[in-house]
């Protein structure tokens, strides 16, 4: 990617799409134009901040506002201008919301990523090299402790929100047969980093655990076992982002995976040693007081890791890094 090219990333003001910005302002020469609608979920301080790192990068970064539960009109698209990839990371992907209001997961998930494909086909078609679509592991449903999901494995949503990931994914795979276009697929895991929305769970365990307060764990209805995930660090993300930029088949999918599985309580031990701090908890029944989340989730991280690229630093030594940064940036926690 040694190339000047101009990518567009929606989303870019959100929690993963700022650190995927930083990552090409850092690692390439290529242009950014941030796509985003500006709700709870981006905040332009995250891209300010990257900036402010580097003011060089300032002239790189182009901002527009859009909603892409509306087509991209020809103002927009000229606004935009011509692009070569295209990262789709913008979505609503409140799960607890899409059970109250599916239909607005569909309009923003479904019918977003394809006014988002019609865009690509009609005005990018000559100059785009990828379309990378970002999906999520929810897709899969709940995973059984001795399973672990491959790529192509058959979905089974547990909520609206999954359901409209899946949906926005097929809508990929169809624009990619159809009309050939440059489209992959990727499952991420849950994702943490610097700069999360303080009611994440790892930000407010800081926050919490700072302050003395009681974390909730969610775990079985007998409250004996955590739910569990494979967490991986934003940084992580970018990574292999930039390196599927330059591995990839054209209308394939890939599992973005962290190190290896950790249930929620031994995050919430492992963040309040670092911190030197007591935990103090209370493991709750998860259905009964999430419906519609799923206790484990769990991707085979193999395909990537045989193509080269794994997680190169520990979960342990980012929730390090992450812990120390919220600490000496507090504006980012709940309070």
């Amino acid at each position: 990617m040694k190339d000047n090219k101009r990518v567009l990333i929606t989303g870019g003001a959100g929690f993963i799409g700022h650190q995927v910005i930083h990552r090409f302002l850092q690692d390439t020469n290529h242009d950014i134009v941030v796509l985003d609608r500006l709700d709870t979920s981006g905040n332009l301080n995250r891209i300010h901040e990257v900036i402010e790192l580097d003011p060089s990068w300032k002239s790189r970064v182009q901002i527009v506002w859009h909603d892409l539960k509306a087509p991209v009109n020809e103002v927009l698209c000229r606004q935009i201008g011509t692009v070569n990839y295209i990262i789709h990371l913008a979505a609503g992907s409140h799960v607890d919301r899409s059970i109250e209001y599916p239909m607005e997961f569909v309009m923003d998930n479904v019918v977003g990523t394809t006014n988002l494909l019609d865009f690509a086909r009609t005005h990018c078609s000559d100059d785009l090299d990828l379309f990378l679509y970002f999906s999520t592991d929810e897709v899969f449903g709940p995973a059984p402790n001795d399973v672990r999901y491959k790529e192509w494995d058959r979905y089974n949503s547990g909520n609206p929100y999954s359901a409209s990931k899946a949906g926005a994914e097929e809508m990929c795979i169809a624009y990619c047969n159809t009309y050939k276009m440059p489209i992959i697929v990727t499952h991420t895991m849950n994702v943490f980093g610097i700069r999360q929305h303080p009611e994440k769970f790892i930000p407010l365990l800081v926050q919490k655990i700072r302050d003395g307060e009681e974390v909730t764990i969610h775990s079985n209805a007998t409250k004996t076992k955590a739910g569990s995930r494979f967490y991986i660090n934003t940084d992580d993300v970018a990574d292999a982002v930039l390196f599927l930029m330059d591995n990839h088949k054209i209308g394939d999918k890939y599992n973005i995976v962290g190190e290896r599985e950790m249930d929620n309580l031994e995050l919430a031990q492992t963040v309040a040693k670092i911190m030197g701090k007591e935990l103090k908890y209370n493991m709750v029944d998860f259905h009964s007081s999430r419906p519609g989340h799923d206790l484990r989730y769990a991707l085979c991280g193999e395909k990537m890791k045989e193509a080269g690229w794994e997680p190169s630093v520990s979960v342990t030594e980012r929730l390090k890094e992450v812990v120390e940064w919220s600490l000496e940036n507090t504006r980012w926690l709940r309070k």
